[in-house]
């Protein structure tokens, strides 16, 4: 399903993990993956309240718990700086979709990172 927001369609996830050799690319592009999905998910569902926004990102928090097991399997990992940059994805996606009061905290509750 392609994106129809135009402020999504035009970002480009990740970079500062793509600009950082420490991060291999083939591992980022399953993040950008994830939040891809978390994005058509808010294109299908149309979540209404920030608790709908927060069962979508859960999820993606989820999806990201598992793979920073191939983070590591890769020799890197989610550590502070790639926690930081996924989280202020999960930002950036839940203000594009019009939850400008979404508490960062609740956007990635769950991880493991």
């Amino acid at each position: 399903m392609p994106i129809t927001n135009q402020q999504v369609a035009g970002h480009a996830f990740l970079q500062p993990m793509y600009d950082d050799p420490y991060f291999p690319d083939h591992v980022i592009d399953e993040g950008k993956a994830i939040l891809l999905r978390l994005c058509e998910a808010n294109e299908t569902r149309k979540p209404s309240d920030l608790e709908t926004l927060y069962e979508l990102t859960q999820a993606a928090t989820e999806e990201f718990n598992l793979l920073d097991r191939e983070f590591v399997a890769a020799g890197s990992g989610i550590e502070t700086a790639a926690r930081d940059w996924i989280c202020d994805e999960f930002c950036f996606i839940a203000s594009a979709y019009g939850f400008t009061d979404a508490d960062s905290e609740v956007l990635a509750a769950g991880r493991d990172w």
